[in-house]
């Protein structure tokens, strides 16, 4: 068979095993392609894209990976094993990169780049958009395994006297950019929790009625600080998708979705 390959295609198998419905062989030696085109590729789950580049070898992988657009890319870099993201993004320039991982999630693009050297982290944060770039470095001033560390600073989250019409508006206009947007924190105008409601409760709710009428103050969250250990007895006591993260002032910081929370205690199921 390895035989065959080679007089046909020009290519020698590797021996990895991975979904040739999803690949084909080209005439240039080490080199695979998707068998599918480009405006389809985000039908192909990022999980299983993830799948198929990590068992390819290191130049099969980087010619797949940069022949994804930036969105599909940013998908699949946040499926893909740690050590795997720094190998792909290393192999390219600093601009190319910052492309990717501003189309990541807060929280995944700032684990990516503090698993980075110094400089190259830097150059990509150079090229970064201003506001994405300082989002990022201030996650990165947290430790990894505590709250501040998990948490992103991309959820929604409005005054009391916004009305429910008012917010879905805003929803539909945000909802694309947000890491998160299942629950909607209601806060005061320094920034302090006051109260929280699902997107269910803003769907069915009338639309002239204000959040401060229709929010749970009852409202479980964390501090910057806090352990992963705490983190997880409070989502496992809860059953809650989201907590907020609060400083010492109370005022919301950020918010812990669950898989960053397992991508810390259980990073095989993280990813």
């Amino acid at each position: 068979m390895d035989m065959l390959f080679q007089w046909l295609f020009d290519y020698t198998l590797s021996g990895q095993l991975i979904p040739w419905k999803f690949v084909q062989p080209l005439s240039a030696p080490d080199l695979l392609r998707l068998n599918i085109a480009q405006n389809r590729l985000s039908q192909l789950h990022p999980a299983d894209l993830a799948d198929i580049i990590e068992d390819l070898d290191i130049h099969q992988r980087a010619a797949v990976f940069q022949s994804l657009d930036a969105e599909t890319a940013a998908e699949t870099l946040e499926e893909t094993d740690p050590k795997i993201q720094v190998s792909l993004i290393e192999g390219m320039n600093p601009a190319d990169a910052s492309d990717i991982i501003e189309e990541m999630s807060l929280s995944e693009a700032a684990n990516l780049l503090g698993d980075l050297s110094g400089e190259m982290a830097e150059g990509i944060l150079k090229e970064m958009e201003q506001d994405i770039a300082e989002d990022v470095k201030e996650l990165l001033t947290h430790p990894e395994e505590k709250a501040g560390g998990m948490m992103t600073t991309s959820f929604l989250q409005f005054s009391p006297a916004t009305t429910a019409g008012e917010a879905m508006e805003i929803v539909r206009r945000e909802a694309e950019d947000m890491d998160f947007i299942y629950y909607l924190y209601v806060v005061d105008e320094e920034e302090h929790l006051l109260g929280s409601l699902s997107l269910r409760e803003l769907l069915v709710a009338p639309p002239e009625e204000i959040l401060g009428n229709l929010m749970d103050t009852r409202v479980i969250s964390v501090s910057l600080d806090e352990e992963k250990e705490e983190i997880a007895q409070n989502f496992a006591k809860y059953g809650i998708m989201a907590l907020p993260v609060l400083d010492e002032t109370n005022k919301i910081n950020g918010v812990i979705i669950f898989k960053n929370l397992l991508e810390v205690v259980a990073p095989q199921l993280g990813k």
